[in-house]
């Protein structure tokens, strides 16, 4: 089949230059906007409304598992922040901090919040007294700061939006299961609402989240083969409630130490969704958080009728989808190209032809499939069209990551799959030595992802030095 014309000339092909094609994207599409101050970015309206769609769902699906929203400071004194010594240290090299208040050095510097975990241990350790106080199910909705020496736009800046939920629990058991079930609903949400299948694991002691026993991740695979972090839940145990003094009287009344859980994901997921489903005309969003669904366009709007119907279609459909009619003057090819550009799943035409035959045509997004349906069952109509981009979408991606998955017994064939069928996620077992975890970054390049829960057997021996394996992991360039 001959390839079909791009759209939109002026994006980079991603088989060209797949970053330059990123930037392009977040641009044109008008997602963000660069500043005078290095690493942040303007999040324009349009990625903005992403967000708050993600938001709004994920903060539907954190209250059905009983969370509630708080909001800490945005500040943390030093000698708050020093209470943890692996946590502390881990953030050190990130950490922005403000010494002065006015005119005044301050006495104990303070941290502009990288995190919050030393926060919720202050208020915990003023508000837990007895069991029944337990647990407490948080999480806030907030913007985070990190001193990051390399940015890009929503993937890594030094302020980012993001929710992190932190909980406390009487028993580890209890804490574990918050740990495991949160990573569950990120995973849920990430391949239903975004389209986006994920490998849910654990990761590496060498990996984990600074403070945590154990770290949990969803991984996902982009376009170019390689991986990114989606969301992560960590299981601190009672660590932190031993370093802040945190402690309850249980059902013997007996002071105990509580587990505590965190768990966060960050504006880094529209990186993914752009990485994931976009094409050389543009962004494709999934329904579920694309800010308009469905736009329609008017064909020969100067005709007697066509603006009125548009008009109509538009509040018939508002109830139900979130909708946009372009009215303006510019030409029906430039608004295609639009929003195609904007990635808007659904494309509605209306013209006067379509009025006299009570129809109308239906262009979706990631395939570019046109349908003509008759106006009598246009939503239902639409319903599906939305489906069918979602499950295109994921299918896609879906067939992406597997046709990029690479099962490998040695380092000889990790380096060699590399070559020949590019980056991806590597399957190889590992023997549990970080010294192994190492080499083999520093021999193929490519790092420990996660000890997925779906444990595969490919070897019974470690790739790297060929001593009896613990289990099977998944390897890859990450962003």
């Amino acid at each position: 089949m001959a390839q079909q014309k791009k759209m939109v000339e002026d994006i980079t092909s991603m088989e060209e230059d797949f970053a330059k094609w990123y930037t392009d994207i977040v641009k044109k599409a008008e997602l963000i906007e660069y500043t005078s101050v290095k690493g942040c970015m303007v999040i324009r309206p349009y990625g903005y409304a992403i967000w708050e769609n993600i938001q709004h769902i994920l903060d539907s699906m954190f209250k059905a598992t009983g969370h509630e929203n708080v909001c800490m400071p945005m500040f943390i004194p030093e000698s708050l922040l020093q209470k943890e010594k692996d946590h502390v240290e881990g953030f050190a090299p990130e950490v922005a901090w403000v010494t002065h208040g006015g005119n005044e050095k301050l006495e104990d510097r303070l941290c502009v919040r990288p995190t919050s975990e030393t926060l919720f241990c202050e208020h915990y350790a003023n508000i837990i007294h007895s069991y029944r106080d337990l647990p407490k199910l948080y999480n806030q909705w907030v913007s985070v700061v990190r001193w990051e020496k390399t940015t890009r736009p929503f993937l890594r800046s030094r302020e980012f939006l993001w929710q992190e939920g932190h909980t406390i629990h009487a028993t580890a058991q209890e804490a574990i299961e918050e740990t495991e079930r949160m990573l569950n609903v990120y995973a849920d949400f990430c391949e239903n609402a975004l389209a986006m299948p994920v490998v849910k694991g654990r990761k590496t002691d060498s990996d984990k989240f600074a403070g945590a026993e154990a770290t949990y991740a969803i991984e996902a695979l982009m376009h170019d083969g390689k991986a990114l972090q989606a969301g992560t839940s960590h299981y601190f145990g009672d660590g932190f409630a031993r370093a802040f003094d945190i402690q309850f009287t249980n059902k013997e009344n007996k002071p105990q130490y509580p587990h505590q859980t965190s768990w966060g994901v960050t504006t880094r997921l529209i990186g993914a969704i752009i990485m994931t489903h976009g094409d050389d005309n543009g962004l494709v969003l999934p329904p579920a958080v694309a800010p308009i669904q469905v736009v329609i366009l008017p064909i020969a709007q100067h005709k007697e009728g066509v603006l009125e119907k548009a008009n109509a279609l538009k509040e018939q459909l508002s109830g139900k989808f979130r909708v946009k009619l372009d009215d303006s003057e510019n030409s029906a090819g430039w608004k295609f190209s639009e929003y195609e550009m904007k990635g808007v799943p659904v494309r509605l035409e209306i013209g006067p032809k379509d009025i006299e035959n009570n129809q109308c045509v239906l262009v979706t997004r990631h395939n570019r499939e046109k349908a003509v349906v008759s106006l009598d069952n246009l939503e239902e109509a639409i319903e599906q069209k939305l489906k069918e981009v979602h499950d295109g979408l994921y299918k896609n991606a879906l067939e992406n990551r597997e046709k990029r998955t690479y099962a490998c017994k040695t380092m000889d064939e990790i380096t060699k799959a590399l070559e020949e069928k590019g980056d991806g996620f590597i399957k190889a077992m590992w023997c549990g030595d970080e010294a192994c975890e190492d080499k083999v970054k520093e021999v193929t390049g490519v790092g420990s992802r996660c000890i997925p829960f779906d444990q595969e057997n490919i070897s019974d021996k470690c790739v790297c030095c060929g001593k009896p394996a613990k289990c099977m992991v998944y390897w890859g360039k990450a962003y």
